[in-house]
């Protein structure tokens, strides 16, 4: 095949995609080889590519191409998830905007639009993950909502509830009322917010008295039942066992003692508001108080709202407050900072609201958890810091809510027979729920069950998630869980470290008795150059697709890498892209240099020899320290060592070692050793850049299906010569102390130059070949005596000198010294005058003295050294 003068990521990307699914490469079946297995966190079906996902993902191939290369059966399962409320939230919308409301459907029709949006629109993020090379096994894709899945997920819910760890409870929950749903604790973000503390004044029953309470929110003084004191607050003795009148309403509610109330806080009376704060319906349980609620799902305001009914609470909290104002009641107002919870999905503010929901108890599901992850370490977590995270969260564990109010999803499988809300069974099916039903009534029919219309969290399904692709809930000892599960590596991010990851170890426990992964791989957010989160609303984030437009999916990928370690934010930087890039290119021009070298049947140069040999045992020095590093999960570290081997002591050493004169031909021998250990170089690159890679891997040679990189085999470490690499670190340093010289004094690289050492520590002269080659030295030899004339460098206790007669221009050289030396000398003399200076070495800062000193004796060994060249020169 002919090489392009350019590499052509665009062409290049399409067709090594193309051949690898033609090939197969990315499908796994069962077999007698070690399984390596990953399942994808399955983005939102809605979703598209973001910097996240690209991260992610491209974490999860390097880890997955590399199992390859090491003949493990690479299996990794792809998947989305059908996100509940953010995807209704999406086909409300577009019904909306149709002119269709959602209330006005019945539940068949609107599914009927979701599945018509979710074909239209659903799994665009899976096809973008092809561009980035992602090498997933797109046969085994799943989705959350598949038949199976579905099933698997109502098999567990209804197992669970005759466990009795599933219970239906009226209880306070977050409602989203942008979604209409309750959503679980984990699911609220709280966000510090500046608003007002209201002061209102409430009158007390047949008397001249009033009392002043603190509410933050003055709309809810409609549902108010109650005004609670704290008992040994000596200020409200005088109020116990009277009644105040309600504001505006003019409702009359006792005034109950309780040592809850925080008398530090406000005016130390707290008005108490059962159906919307939970700690007021603990307190209306206690004292057995009204519940009134006053709003709507929507959080617009009821009938008890009285004139503020159908208007929005944010609305209602100016208005009334205003009202209360005119009407004497609003006594002050003060700024106040306080936390709000807000939908992690919608954004919308969350209204606390008591309701019928469904709950998983989750303390005894938690135990096993706990110990696998915090004391076997059957379950490791990298980096490990977020051990603390982990444990916080699942020691101070909460039951789950786990029933939305929502059309979307898996429908809660328990069938309703009668009036009480009581009277209902649990069965996977409808016909199995008529069976347990007529056990309750012999008279029931089949018309007369109504299934629960709620359907689960959507973190219910995926909680089942590397089980359930495997059909290990449905058929528990089928082939395949048997042989991948548990699978091998997770990979995601910390803010879903409770919702996802910990759950599934839940699940992992309680459904196959073993960990559902033995590492959990934690990324960071991929943060801009300023620290902010990448985010639409900031318009700081990146369009994925065009970054890979513009540097290659290799180049973005690399970028990616070099800005990433564990656990640790990203700031991204599309620089970094275009470092990724320009290294693509670099191995490029790499392949077409040596393919452009003419062959011969000559002898092999020492140099080469020695050239070779010694990167042999730099490579195999690198490939431990890689292999280091993905046992720890440093990808990004392995990476950084796989650039620095490759574009250092590769590019810019070997190569050069090896190179022929100009126009002169290689030998056979290093010629064909180089090309080896460039594709050696390929199987440690192609992890990270499996584009490029393969490119130039099927360039160098003519290759069947079966010897494409993707499936070669990964590098063995063998012995590390360690000596040798000692040996060439001093003879670089020898060559780079002529390169500076010839750089400094203008001397071409064509003009050889003689090189004399005066040897402080003996070095051996294995390496003498390359100094002399890549010096461009016409003589190496040892002195026992400084040499006068000549330039100098050390290396270490070593001293070395190269004659400049003929090579520079002495008088120009003894001026530019002599400047420089008088300069130094006047610099000197300026700052012992300051340090002379008594008032200025007892009054000034220690580590400004210490800086003046440092000067000064830096200025001194530069003379030394300036006065001894001046010498040497005269």
């Amino acid at each position: 095949m002919e090489i392009p003068s350019k590499y052509d990521p665009k062409r290049v990307e399409e067709h090594w995609y193309a051949y690898w699914s033609e090939h197969d490469y990315f499908s796994s079946k069962p077999d007698e080889r070690e399984p390596y297995t990953i399942v994808i966190p399955p983005p939102n079906v809605t979703g598209v590519l973001h910097m996240g996902h690209m991260l992610n993902n491209t974490l999860q191939d390097v880890l997955i191409r590399r199992a390859r290369l090491l003949g493990k059966n690479a299996c990794w399962v792809p998947g989305m998830d059908h996100a509940s409320i953010a995807t209704e939230a999406k086909v409300v919308a577009k019904l909306k905007a149709d002119g269709v409301d959602k209330s006005k459907l019945s539940r068949d029709e609107f599914l009927k639009h979701a599945w018509d949006w979710t074909n239209e629109y659903g799994g665009v993020i899976l096809q973008q993950l092809k561009k980035l090379g992602c090498s997933c096994d797109w046969d085994r894709t799943k989705f959350t909502m598949d038949d199976d899945m579905s099933a698997s997920v109502i098999k567990v819910f209804v197992d669970l509830y005759n466990k009795g760890l599933i219970y239906r409870g009226y209880r306070m929950v977050n409602w989203d009322p942008e979604a209409k749903t309750t959503l679980s604790d984990e699911e609220v973000i709280y966000e510090e917010r500046q608003g007002n503390l209201y002061y209102l004044s409430y009158a007390i029953e047949d008397s001249d008295e009033k009392v002043t309470i603190a509410t933050t929110r003055p709309e809810t003084i409609l549902g108010d039942t109650a005004i609670c004191i704290n008992p040994n607050d000596e200020r409200y003795h005088h109020l116990r066992g009277k009644k105040a009148i309600v504001p505006i309403c003019d409702r009359v509610i006792p005034i109950i003692e309780d040592e809850y109330v925080d008398v530090e806080f406000g005016t130390g009376c707290l008005k108490v508001t059962p159906a919307h704060d939970e700690n007021d319906k603990n307190l209306g349980e206690k004292h057995n108080l009204e519940v009134v609620d006053i709003f709507n799902e929507d959080a617009t305001l009821n009938s008890f709202g009285l004139h503020y009914e159908g208007k929005d609470r944010f609305v209602v909290r100016k208005e009334i407050s205003k009202e209360l104002e005119e009407k004497g009641y609003l006594v002050k107002t003060e700024q106040h900072t306080n936390k709000v919870g807000t939908s992690e999905r919608t954004k919308a503010v969350i209204e606390p609201r008591l309701s019928d929901q469904w709950f998983l108890k989750m303390e005894n599901l938690a135990k096993p958890a706990i110990e696998g992850v915090l004391e076997t370490k059957d379950v490791k977590l990298y980096p490990s810091k977020f051990e603390n995270t982990y444990r916080h969260w699942m020691e101070n564990i909460r039951d789950w809510n786990i029933s939305r109010q929502l059309w979307w999803g898996q429908q809660i499988p328990a069938y309703y027979y009668g009036d009480g809300k009581e009277d209902y069974v649990v069965a996977e099916t409808p016909e199995e729920a008529l069976e347990l039903a007529k056990a309750k009534n012999p008279n029931i029919q089949a018309s007369d069950l109504r299934q629960d219309p709620d359907v689960l969290d959507t973190w219910f399904s995926s909680w089942l998630w590397p089980i359930s692709v495997f059909g290990g809930i449905l058929e528990p000892e089928n082939e395949e869980v048997n042989y991948y599960y548990p699978t091998n590596d997770l990979v995601t991010g910390p803010d879903i470290l409770f919702f996802w990851v910990a759950r599934m170890i839940m699940a992992g426990y309680e459904y196959r008795g073993k960990r559902p992964f033995e590492n959990v791989y934690l990324t960071g957010l991929v943060r801009d150059k300023q620290r902010r989160k990448m985010s639409k609303q900031l318009g700081n984030s990146p369009d994925a697709l065009k970054l890979i437009e513009d540097f290659g999916a290799d180049g973005v990928r690399v970028g990616l890498l070099l800005s990433s370690s564990a656990g640790n934010d990203i700031m991204f930087d599309e620089t970094l892209c275009q470092q990724g890039a320009n290294f693509a290119n670099k191995i490029w021009n790499a392949f077409r240099l040596i393919k452009g070298w003419e062959v011969a049947d000559i002898p092999q140069p020492e140099a080469a020899q020695k050239g070779i040999e010694w990167y042999k045992a730099k490579f195999n020095q690198t490939l431990v320290e890689i292999e280091d590093h993905f046992s720890k999960y440093r990808i990004s570290d392995a990476l950084m060592a796989t650039y620095k081997l490759v574009w250092d002591d590769f590019c810019s050493w070997l190569l050069e070692i090896v190179k022929p004169e100009y126009q002169k031909p290689i030998d056979h021998a290093s010629y064909n050793e180089v090309l080896g250990l460039f594709e050696e170089n390929l199987k440690l690159l192609h992890p990270f850049m499996p584009f490029l890679t393969e490119e130039v891997w099927q360039h160098i040679a003519e290759r069947t299906p079966e010897e494409a990189l993707i499936v070669s085999q990964w590098p063995e470490a063998k012995d590390v010569n360690t000596t040798l690499i000692a040996e060439f670190e001093f003879a670089s340093e020898v060559i780079s102390g002529v390169r500076t010289i010839r750089k400094e004094k203008n001397i071409p690289q064509k003009d050889a130059l003689e090189l004399f050492m005066l040897n402080g520590e003996k070095m051996s002269s294995e390496l003498d070949a390359i100094i002399l080659k890549l010096g461009n030295l016409s003589k190496m030899a040892a002195v026992d005596a400084s040499l006068e004339g000549a330039l100098t460098f050390r290396v270490k206790s070593n001293e070395y000198f190269i004659p400049i007669s003929g090579a520079i221009d002495v008088d120009a050289e003894i001026a530019k010294i002599t400047e420089e030396l008088n300069y130094t000398k006047g610099f000197l003399k300026s700052v012992e005058k300051k340090l002379s200076n008594e008032r200025f070495v007892n009054n000034a800062p220690e580590q400004v003295v210490a800086m003046e000193r440092k000067k000064a004796a830096d200025a001194e060994a530069k003379i030394v050294t300036l006065e001894k060249s001046l010498a040497s020169l005269q």
